[in-house]
């Protein structure tokens, strides 16, 4: 699994900080061999088309929030029903989504173990068990964990961390977090430019 989502980063020629720690370690694939694309060496081409560009965007975005095709489409068409910029609408979904909630504020050290950690039932929003990691986490909601959930020895690893650098669109006090409004673009922290997501899909 190590490897696959190494492979992820540099198919996309850039970290997508999908492995905690391993990111900011010399064992990084893309620190040791820079951002190569796996598999067998290709000649370099002439510079990418429109499309191209777009679609790497796309993916890279994709697996930056681990959702597959059919969703993250249904997320464009969602973002494009809301009016203003789509691009900016979409980023607020990708944002607001409990898996990625939960590792914003510090309570996960990557969004693939968020996932297992509301899958299985250990996340509370409002006071209130929900396994769902696409859950929209709205302003105003809290969340936190179960009881079962604080014993977990990663959990607690987690939250014993000091320096904690969570989304300054939450207040955390120790294992409580609380979304006090909706992000802002450029606080994404992800530099995935949407306007190329939404050139793609409008083709």
């Amino acid at each position: 699994m190590k490897r696959n989502k190494c492979r992820l980063c540099r198919r996309e020629g850039k970290k997508l900080f999908l492995k905690d720690t391993r990111c900011f370690s010399p064992k990084c694939p893309i620190e040791r061999k820079g951002a190569v694309a796996p598999g067998p060496v290709r000649r370099a081409r002439n510079k990418p088309s429109d499309f191209a560009i777009e679609l790497r965007e796309k993916q890279r975005a994709k697996r930056i929030y681990g959702i597959r095709e059919i969703q993250f489409k249904n997320y464009y068409l969602k973002a494009r029903r809301q009016g203003g910029s789509t691009g900016e609408a979409l980023l607020r979904l990708l944002e607001t989504r409990l898996d990625n909630v939960l590792f914003r504020l510090g309570f996960a050290p990557s969004r693939s173990i968020s996932r297992q950690l509301i899958s299985h039932g250990h996340v509370l929003v409002n006071g209130r068990r929900t396994n769902i990691a696409s859950y929209q986490v709205a302003p105003g909601q809290v969340v936190t964990f179960s009881e079962k959930g604080l014993k977990i020895p990663l959990v607690k690893e987690q939250l014993g961390k000091k320096e904690v650098k969570e989304a300054p669109w939450f207040e955390r006090k120790g294992p409580v977090g609380k979304m006090v409004r909706l992000p802002k673009p450029e606080e994404t922290e992800t530099d995935i430019d949407a306007q190329y997501i939404v050139e793609y899909y409008s083709r």
